[in-house]
């Protein structure tokens, strides 16, 4: 009995926490999961099983930098996908949410990109429209992962919902209304087969990790691993953090004729927003080698 009032207890503080979501002045872009005592391989499945389960799509998983104690998993769903479709200017960007998997000190921390954070960066003003839809999502995404773990502490940071609908760093710094503007195409078509051939062959040192199309919309989000070790995520994620490895892979989106990608600097201080200006100086080539590399993956 006692154990049942216990689980009844659990279930009511976080169905409470869950509606909370959307209603909180402040987000984090992360919420840690749980510390597992198990192994990589094991934690990955228990991920993956919870998200299954609740009906959740695994689009692509990979080890950023390569490295074994590092682990990403990328899902979505279909609900999500049509809601996000939605906004036009860039919202398929928001259909695709991240668990990380970090080991350290014989555990593996489980975090998770924190849905309403991402919700209102990337759908900005569209967010509170959208609210109903979104707030299932974030509920569902939170009760799978309430199967692996139930801390959901948040950390990363903290930006009020307000500033994420137009965030920058600081005067002058791009918004998400910047974009880098990598390629123009012929057709939609042409642009899906020369970004699939360039990946297919690695260009850049890169890796595909997902890719999402909707040929009926003319969208098809890039979910690509950047591996050179001079330039990629072995040379920035240490000196920013490897605990919000949920902020991985970095994006492209091909819409229409155009594909684009979010500015570097947006992007790195939206998912790292506790970044000091000597850690933001210490990856201040960071933003242009990786438009580099995604000029060279959207070359024909």
């Amino acid at each position: 009995m006692k154990q049942l009032i216990k689980l009844v207890v659990a279930a009511i503080f976080m169905l409470s926490f869950v509606n909370s979501s959307f209603a909180q002045k402040e987000l984090s872009p992360y919420l840690k999961v749980c510390d597992l005592q198990v192994s990589m391989s094991d934690a990955i499945t228990q991920v993956k099983d919870a998200l299954t389960a609740k009906g959740f799509e695994i689009i692509g998983e990979y080890h950023p930098e390569t490295k074994a104690g590092l682990y990403v998993i990328a899902y979505t769903r279909d609900d999500l996908q049509k809601t996000t479709l939605k906004v036009k200017d860039r919202g398929a960007l928001a259909s695709i949410l991240k668990i990380g998997l970090v080991e350290k000190d014989g555990k593996i921390v489980v975090s998770m990109l924190n849905p309403p954070y991402l919700f209102y960066a990337y759908l900005m003003d569209e967010t509170d429209k959208l609210l109903g839809e979104l707030t299932d999502f974030t509920n569902d995404a939170k009760e799978a992962m309430n199967t692996v773990g139930t801390d959901f502490t948040p950390f990363g940071g903290a930006v009020e919902a307000d500033d994420l609908k137009d965030y920058h760093y600081m005067m002058m710094m791009p918004y998400f209304t910047d974009p880098v503007e990598l390629n123009e195409f012929d057709s939609f078509d042409e642009g899906l087969s020369v970004i699939r051939k360039n990946l297919e062959a690695k260009k850049g040192r890169t890796l595909k990790v997902y890719e999402l199309v909707f040929p009926n919309k003319d969208v098809a989000v890039f979910g690509i691993a950047l591996l050179d070790p001079e330039e990629g995520e072995g040379h920035f994620l240490p000196i920013i953090g490897e605990d919000n490895i949920a902020a991985l892979p970095y994006e492209i989106i091909l819409q229409g004729k155009e594909v684009t990608m979010l500015h570097g600097k947006y992007r790195f201080a939206l998912l790292w927003p506790e970044l000091t200006m000597g850690q933001f100086m210490k990856i201040s080539s960071t933003p242009g080698d990786v438009e580099d590399v995604m000029e060279l993956l959207t070359e024909d």
